[in-house]
């Protein structure tokens, strides 16, 4: 046995699944010499020269031994390592060699010994000789390829056996393209199976890089690699090290173009082959990892419609092997065929119902899967956990399954109707529904993908059941949707969106609003276009809706699914109560146009045109102009000055010309947007919008017109003059839109160049003349307005400066009234001044004949040193009676009966002490 052989042979233990890769020693390949190692002789000097000029000469008779002389001490010279200094001429030296061996096979043994010295690192005497002689290895790594086509089995093994792994001769095979020399020496080796695994060993290592996975795709390497998936291999290394490199070249180049290269029959052929054996003969863990990987690499494969699974039989074996556990089949393939619990077997079951996902895709396939009966099959998961006959999955599995295989049908399904019907589907998973809804004990896991959420509760099965149902009545097939309906679905979605009311968990918050929506999207698809379901839907319905709707407007910005849910409650509205006045009469009653309008009000773009929608068809109630007008926003906002206000702003979102004041700047285009004036008119057919008809769809403008026109434009409460110049623009929406169109067909008409008979002409020249015309009142009427704005302005503005000079006056005559009360408490004189002034104002005041028997009562006290004049009721609770004779004493007494009792008062210690006297009301 040959060296090459024997090592081929131990590699044939190394193998195992992909993540046990077999992978050579990791050791350096560039080592820095050291000046002891230098001292030692690492770099021995030797005239390569010299022993390239022997291997060139051909004359002498001798000259084989002294060659093959020369070679092996060149090799017993570098038995450290090469240097890279000296590769380009060790690697000229070892062509040579290689060009020997038709005539002198000695020559083989000396070319193994120069490759096994390329195992060891590249020695560099300087930090640089990296950069400085990467050139010259590239090319000498390169050769390695070149070499490849030398018929010789030991040599071409030696090739392989390099440390091809290591980071820097990887970097220099993408230099020199080793990677593809080596996929193109494959076709060489046909029927040389252990040169051909030593290949792809080596193709295995160096699809590592990016760059060599490029060169390998370049070069066809996954179409030549997979077509030779089922050559006899008795070391089992061939399958494996194929699928590896399969894979690192679908995850480092171009994936479409690498399925574009196994989507052809040859290929597909292969893994079927393989895949089948590998499912029916393989046992062990390796060959069903393998397995698993193989069916991984076709659903890859069967993303692209052209690959022609269904002409290779491949389609019809994998729906076989998908269902036969589940249904019954007679097909040998699976007789007396049994999948376990183990992780492997798990795996390729959720493979199988991934798989089946992609192929229905394609029409073609539609026949198969009935004849399969995927439809039954997938129905066997949908129920409440039972113990199984067939396989004992554990619980956690078993979940996972069921969760999968209903995912599964939500796709499949929908293209399946006459199967679905036929395994009463719509009764199959009402009933699980009603399942997932009681209160029975369950303890999921939720610990996988689709069981996100649901851990310790029902609401994945929910969710991905709920789902199926939503998938299946937009579908608008009336027989399912009939079916749904006489079976109660309406009142049971209803019932299950109320329990789900009560506040969740953060963590299965999103997983509850998302089935919230979809039973709102369900109900929306039964109800809609059918007052007899809507009727059903009735004021249970309309609570659920009005409880969305109440939702706190911060959640919103949430990344929860509030958006999602308040959409489908929209659409909910739309389809299940407009149109039924009962349902509408009661919407209203529990104000749900005030908080349609509330929603109006948050200016989210999202929502505007569908809210404006439901308002425009709910006005046709006549109760509900009522409610819109007696809704009010924040700072007391009007619903008419809120769709004003939508109005402004979407116009100025859409590039309209209009000046500062809101008004109509040019009136022959009153109403065109920004995308009008660049987009060029274009004859086109009759049946074809045109771009002034796609506008009126494409923003709300319509909306707000329509929604206006139905308050009647009069009598709109809380406007402003801007909004009255906007409302002029709106009221006239219409006509300027019919404007637009007639102005386009002028314009396809020159475009055509078609001469319109002379009438036509007129009355062209009429609507458009008519039209401008409509503009020109409508700038006139706003003209006005803004001028009787400005007048307004002017007189308001007058009537807050009379006010402002009384309220200076007044101040003036305050400041003058203290100064002169300041006068005459600090100037004796200015006090008797105003005394005798006021005196002689009280006497002039008088009748100067007095009438007889007429009783005089002086008004004023005497003694009292006050300007103040005093009221004509004085009540005065002051110092006690028994001091100053009483209250209406004389001044002048009370002041000589005050120090009666030797003076001041003074505190009796044996009367208890009375409060304080209040003092005197006069000044």
């Amino acid at each position: 046995m040959s060296t090459g052989e024997a090592a081929a042979t131990s590699e044939t233990h190394e193998l195992g699944g992909r993540n046990k890769p077999s992978s050579p020693r990791q050791i350096p390949v560039v080592d820095v010499v050291t000046e002891d190692e230098a001292a030692q002789g690492v770099f021995k000097p030797m005239d390569l020269n010299r022993v390239i000029q022997l291997l060139e000469e051909t004359d002498e008779n001798d000259l084989e031994e002294k060659q093959l002389k020369s070679v092996k001490k060149l090799v017993q010279c570098y038995k450290n390592g090469l240097p890279l200094r000296d590769l380009a001429q060790i690697f000229k030296i070892l062509n040579l060699c290689t060009g020997k061996i038709e005539n002198h096979p000695h020559f083989v043994e000396c070319a193994c010994d120069i490759l096994k010295l390329c195992s060891l690192p590249f020695l560099k005497k300087k930090v640089s000789d990296e950069i400085t002689y990467a050139e010259d290895t590239a090319n000498s790594v390169a050769l390695l390829g070149d070499l490849m086509k030398i018929p010789s089995s030991d040599l071409r093994i030696q090739i392989c056996y390099q440390q091809a792994s290591s980071s820097y001769k990887i970097q220099m095979a993408e230099v020199g393209g080793l990677a593809k020399t080596m996929v193109q020496s494959m076709a060489l080796l046909e029927n040389q199976l252990v040169e051909k695994l030593w290949v792809l060993k080596a193709l295995q290592h160096l699809s590592t890089s990016e760059v060599n996975c490029t060169s390998m795709m370049k070069a066809q390497a996954a179409s030549g690699i997979c077509a030779h998936l089922n050559d006899p291999d008795p070391s089992g290394q061939l399958l494996f090290r194929s699928s590896e490199v399969i894979w690192n070249l679908l995850e480092k180049s171009s994936k479409e173009e690498i399925i574009q290269q196994l989507s052809n029959l040859e290929c597909l052929l292969a893994l079927k082959e393989v895949f089948k054996n590998l499912f029916i003969r393989g046992f062990s863990n390796y060959d069903r990892q393998l397995r698993n990987d193989i069916l991984v690499i076709t659903t890859i494969i069967a993303q692209n419609p052209g690959a022609p699974m269904i002409e290779s039989g491949f389609t019809q074996d994998l729906i076989l092997f998908a269902t036969f556990d589940e249904v019954k089949s007679q097909n040998p393939l699976v007789k007396g065929l049994k999948l376990t619990n183990s992780y492997e077997d798990f795996e390729l079951k959720k493979l199988l119902f991934n798989i089946i996902v992609i192929l229905c895709k394609d029409l073609s396939t539609l026949q198969l899967l009935v004849h399969g009966k995927v439809i039954l099959a997938l129905f066997t998961y949908v129920k409440k956990p039972e113990k199984q006959t067939i396989i004992e999955w554990s619980a956690a599995q078993y979940e996972e399954l069921q969760l999968h295989a209903i995912a599964t049908l939500s796709s499949v399904a929908p293209l399946l109707i006459e199967e679905y019907m036929l395994n009463q589907g719509n009764a199959r998973v009402l009933a699980f529904l009603e399942w997932c809804e009681n209160e029975d004990p369950f303890l999921s896991q939720g610990n996988s993908f689709h069981g996100t959420g649901g851990r310790g509760n029902k609401f994945a099965q929910m969710r991905y059941s709920l789902r199926l149902l939503r998938a299946m009545v937009y579908l608008e097939e009336e027989l399912i949707n009939k079916d749904l309906c006489e079976k109660g679905t309406i009142q049971q979605l209803i019932g299950i969106f109320k329990n789900t009311i009560s506040k969740p968990n953060e963590k299965e918050e999103s997983i509850v609003l998302e089935i919230q929506s979809d039973i709102l999207l369900t109900l929306s698809g039964l109800c809609e276009h059918h007052i007899r379901r809507k009727e059903i839907f009735g004021t249970e319905g309309v609570d659920i809706i009005l409880h969305v709707m109440k939702t706190d407007p911060k959640k919103l910005q949430s990344e929860l699914g509030y958006n999602v849910l308040l959409f489908s409650t929209l659409d909910s509205i739309w389809c299940c109560i407009l149109g039924c006045y009962p349902s509408e009469d009661y919407f209203l009653e529990k104000e749900g146009i005030f908080l349609l309008l509330d929603l109006l009000a948050l200016n989210q773009k999202k929502f505007c045109n569908l809210i404006l929608g439901i308002m425009v068809e709910f006005c046709d109630n006549p109760k509900t102009t009522a409610h819109v007008n007696a809704w009010r926003g924040k700072k007391d906002q009007t619903a008419a000055s809120l769709l004003i206000k939508l109005w402004r702003k979407e116009e100025k979102e859409l590039g309209v010309k209009r000046d500062k004041f809101g008004k109509i700047i040019d009136t022959k285009k009153p109403l065109f947007t920004s995308f009008q004036e660049e987009q060029k008119v274009m004859p086109l057919p009759a049946n074809c919008p045109t771009v002034a008809v796609m506008d009126v769809a494409e923003n709300i403008r319509a909306k707000i017109y329509a929604v206006l026109g139905k308050l009647d434009f009069e009598n709109l409460p809380g406007l402003s003059a801007e909004d009255f110049v906007t409302l002029c623009i709106i009221h006239r929406y219409l006509d300027f839109k019919i404007g637009e169109i007639w102005n386009e067909i002028c314009e396809e008409i020159k475009l055509e160049k078609l001469r319109p008979v002379s009438t036509d002409t007129k009355n062209l020249e009429a609507i458009t003349t008519a039209s401008e015309n409509i503009g020109k009142m409508v700038v006139s009427l706003q003209n006005e307005m803004i001028e009787s704005q400005a007048r307004q302005d002017i007189q308001n503005e007058q009537k807050v400066y009379t006010k402002i000079q009384a309220t200076h006056k007044q101040r003036e005559l305050a400041n003058k009234s203290w100064e002169n009360f300041l006068a005459r408490t600090s100037n004796a004189k200015t006090l008797k001044k105003a005394k005798r002034l006021q005196e002689k104002a009280i006497e002039s005041s008088r009748h100067s004949e007095r009438p007889q028997n007429a009783v005089f009562h002086r008004t004023d006290i005497k003694g009292l040193n006050t300007t103040v004049s005093s009221g004509r009721v004085v009540t005065v609770e002051s110092t006690p009676a028994r001091i100053i004779g009483g209250p209406l004493a004389d001044t002048d007494i009370a002041l000589k009966k005050l120090p009666i009792r030797g003076g001041a008062l003074q505190r009796v210690k044996a009367v208890k002490t009375m409060d304080e006297p209040k003092k005197s009301n006069l000044t």
